[in-house]
């Protein structure tokens, strides 16, 4: 394959950086700093004025119709800028799963209001006492006629303060094995019974814990067959990996790169002339170039028609380890001053690899930890056996 995207896409990236300098205004990053919520309304309407909220989707869909390449490059400006695009993602996450294998009532009711920006709809995989393996969940869903009803928590369901929907992982039959037993629902959260509490993170960001009491669902908007919720994960967890991972680390590097160009030395000299300076900086770079390289393989495999599913676990888990090197590295290279805060005037790179320092290990779990992303990788990539 030409990992080149092509001088079209190149031409339409430039559009993107055009809209971002725009859109992405002081306003919207500081009311995602302040409030560690990364959703902003204003930019989010700005996205659906410009046509560009579902770029990928198809146009009679309401999307623009752009092909994997030219909505890769849209991903990628988007994520280097650190524009707030979760609530969006997982929004359309979700719109393609029920437009792959959703009920035609279903499509109707979720994907139109979706692409108009509506609506917005989160995850509710995670819960407390489950860790990355999502399919030891326990809340319970037990029908009731033409309803269910949903006792039990989901962590972090980033965003659910601002949701209509979260797509939820339950368990309605106890009595099987993990993988079996299990029903995807979308479930309405603004509804008697659904209890929101914020949990910020390391990072300073603002997701969930979500409790769930007597919660009623209607059978019409449960996802896939009874008790075959893990086929309808799989699917999720497939688009969830294959997307852009690359924004930060490149984000990281730049700020970096400014700060040696910028700044000198007890001596007088460069920081960028010196050796070690270099070296760090050139690795880093190295390993976003082989991220790029592997999120423009899985686009390639999508836009021939296939599906990236072993090829976006590894881009995913390159992605989130590379920037836990890089960011480590980075602190260790300023010494003292690496620690100051994201954002503090006097930190050295506006503080980006303190914050990335805070954040990147949290990247390893996203989708599936980096372990789950091995053995998908040995297993289904390399064939090789099962780990009891």
């Amino acid at each position: 394959m030409d990992f080149r995207l092509g001088e079209r896409v190149e031409t339409f990236r430039q559009e993107v950086r055009s809209f971002l300098e725009r859109a992405l205004t002081d306003d919207v990053r500081e009311e995602m700093e302040r409030t560690g919520v990364h959703h902003s309304w204003s930019f989010h309407r700005s996205l659906v004025e410009h046509g560009w909220l579902a770029p990928g989707w198809p146009e009679e869909l309401g999307g623009q119709g752009l092909d994997p390449l030219e909505t890769l490059a849209f991903m990628e400006e988007f994520h280097r800028a650190g524009a707030p695009t979760y609530a969006v993602s997982t929004t359309l996450m979700v719109a393609g799963i029920v437009r792959h294998l959703g009920t035609d009532e279903q499509k109707q009711l979720v994907i139109p209001p979706a692409l108009r920006g509506e609506k917005i709809m989160v995850l509710g995989f995670t819960e407390p006492e489950s860790g990355s393996d999502v399919a030891t969940a326990q809340t319970r869903a037990v029908r009731d006629g033409d309803q269910w009803i949903v006792n039990g928590q989901k962590m972090f369901t980033t965003n659910a303060q601002e949701a209509d929907y979260v797509f939820m992982l339950t368990r309605t039959n106890p009595d099987v094995g993990k993988h079996q037993g299990l029903t995807t629902f979308l479930v309405p959260l603004r509804q008697p019974g659904v209890e929101i509490q914020p949990v910020y993170t390391l990072s300073g960001e603002r997701t969930n814990l979500t409790f769930y009491s007597d919660v009623r669902v209607d059978d019409s908007l449960r996802i896939g067959e009874v008790d075959r919720g893990w086929d309808v994960m799989q699917l999720e967890l497939t688009l969830e990996r294959a997307g852009d991972h690359g924004g930060e680390p490149i984000r990281l590097l730049a700020a970096m790169e400014e700060w040696a160009e910028s700044t000198v030395d007890h001596t007088g000299r460069a920081r960028a002339d010196d050796p070690d300076v270099r070296t760090r900086l050139g690795r880093a770079a190295a390993e976003n170039e082989v991220i790029s390289l592997l999120c423009r393989r899985s686009a390639w495999i999508h836009a021939s028609g296939g599906v990236p599913a072993v090829e976006g676990s590894m881009s995913k888990l390159f992605a989130s380890e590379a920037l836990t090197r890089q960011s480590a590295d980075f602190v260790d290279l300023l010494g003292s001053d690496g620690i100051r805060s994201y954002r503090d005037p006097t930190a050295p790179a506006a503080g980006m690899a303190e914050y990335d320092f805070r954040i990147a290990l949290g990247t390893t779990t996203y989708g599936g930890t980096s372990e789950i992303q091995r053995n998908i990788i040995a297993q289904r990539g390399l064939g090789l056996p099962r780990v009891r």
